[in-house]
C-alpha cells in the first residue's frame, strides 16, 4: 500500500522507499543485501517491505538491476 489511510504513514512503501533511495545515493551501485543492511542503519524495516520498496522504485524507473544482480541508481 503506497499511501494507506488506515495505518501510520511510517509503515507505507512510499515513506520507506525514501530511505532506500537515500542509501542508494550514498552508494549508487551495490548488492541487494548490502543495500538492505545500509538501509537498516537508517530505518528498520522487514525484508518484504524492503523488496516492495525496490519494486516500487523499479516501476518508477529510479533503480535498475544489472546482469550481475547489482542494484543501480538510475540517472
Amino acid at each position: 500500500m503506497l499511501l494507506p489511510d488506515n495505518i501510520h504513514p511510517e509503515q507505507s512503501i512510499y515513506y520507506n522507499g525514501a530511505f532506500v533511495l537515500e542509501a542508494l545515493r550514498e552508494q549508487p551501485t551495490t548488492d541487494m543485501l548490502d543495500l538492505y543492511v545500509s538501509t537498516q542503519s537508517q530505518r528498520r524495516m522487514t525484508m518484504p517491505v524492503f523488496v516492495l520498496c525496490l519494486d516500487w522504485l523499479f516501476l518508477l524507473n529510479l533503480v535498475s538491476l544489472n546482469e550481475q544482480g547489482v542494484v543501480e541508481l538510475c540517472t
